[in-house]
């Protein structure tokens, strides 16, 4: 890509956030676009007076080994720390907590630590929801629901969203694209964040949980750098979320709640309840990205690669060198 060149990057999880700072380290001219108020997609941590709850992605791997390099330099940044949870399986089912040798890496002081700190070299639009994409002559033009048809033109385009919304973006500008989007079914997940004014009397940190409403369990201040505020973290099975999708945040909060004191817990000092109508793919893609090089046009995300936290950062990588290569 030559230098000075423009690209626009619309999601800020991982794989956008990922794919934009590699662009921008070969010397292109990268905005990111996020409908949220802040960068980290899914990789998400909720605050609250006096707490704070990771209510996106609980944790990730490392096998790759240019991700292994990657997580390297965050622990030495101190982005990242290893965290040992007091782990179980509860209920008959599948399960990855009995993978031997592996190690289960969080943010620090919250999941969010790595995506706050490559957003920070960023050029980045919060709160901009990109409805419409339009390629003229001079490039892409890009509309936002909250401010119109925005300045300036962009010689490529990332989308870095899930499935769903990239074939609702792509649908009149990029054929291929759409298709290959709309093609992938994307689960939601019910999440709830608990607090409470006492340790619980529980014999794990964390649970894979089977057989109920929840599937994952787990106690958020037993992660490293975290405050000593007891909070917790469940989420709902997909199936369940599934069925469950447009409950009142108020009944999804009483159905898990029970739930979690089937499992032995108290009823907690506070809720509060969290959709996330994306929460992964089912399966996940093993093509890593998309990119149609005659349209300037791409797509990285988790859901085109594995369905992980690696995969996104895989994915965002691999994209930008598919641009860097292909724009030179």
């Amino acid at each position: 890509m030559k230098p000075g060149q423009r690209v626009a990057v619309i999601g800020a999880g991982l794989a956008g956030l990922t794919c934009a700072t590699t662009l921008q380290q070969a010397g292109a001219r990268v905005c990111v676009f996020d409908k949220s108020r802040g960068p980290s997609g899914r990789i998400s941590t909720r605050r609250g007076d006096g707490w704070q709850c990771d209510h996106g992605a609980q944790y990730f791997t490392a096998r790759d080994p240019d991700f292994r390099a990657q997580v390297a330099r965050w622990q030495q940044a101190g982005l990242v720390d290893v965290w040992t949870p007091r782990l179980q399986v509860i209920g008959q089912g599948p399960s990855a907590a009995g993978e031997t040798g592996l190690q289960r890496y969080v943010g620090m002081p919250m999941m969010t630590a790595p995506a706050q700190a490559m957003a920070s070299g960023l050029d980045f639009e919060a709160s901009t929801t990109i409805d419409q994409l339009q390629r003229g002559a001079d490039g892409w033009q890009l509309h936002s629901k909250e401010h119109g048809w925005l300045d300036g033109r962009y010689h490529a385009v990332v989308l870095a969203v899930p499935a769903p919304q990239a074939a609702t973006l792509l649908r009149e500008t990029s054929a291929a694209l759409a298709s290959l989007a709309a093609g992938v079914v994307m689960r939601p997940c019910w999440a709830l964040m608990l607090r409470y004014d006492a340790p619980l009397a529980l014999d794990f940190d964390a649970a894979f949980v089977h057989g109920s409403p929840l599937r994952w369990v787990a106690r958020n201040n037993s992660k490293p750098g975290r405050d000593r505020q007891e909070t917790w973290i469940l989420h709902a099975d997909a199936a369940w979320s599934e069925a469950h999708l447009e409950l009142a945040p108020e009944q999804v909060t009483a159905q898990l709640v029970a739930a979690f004191q089937a499992l032995g817990a108290p009823a907690p000092a506070a809720a509060v309840a969290h959709r996330w109508r994306y929460a992964d793919a089912l399966p996940g893609l093993e093509q890593e990205c998309a990119w149609q090089a005659g349209e300037r046009l791409g797509l990285c995300g988790d859901w085109l690669h594995t369905g992980k936290v690696e995969g996104a950062w895989l994915s965002g990588r691999h994209l930008a060198h598919r641009i860097l290569q292909d724009c030179a």
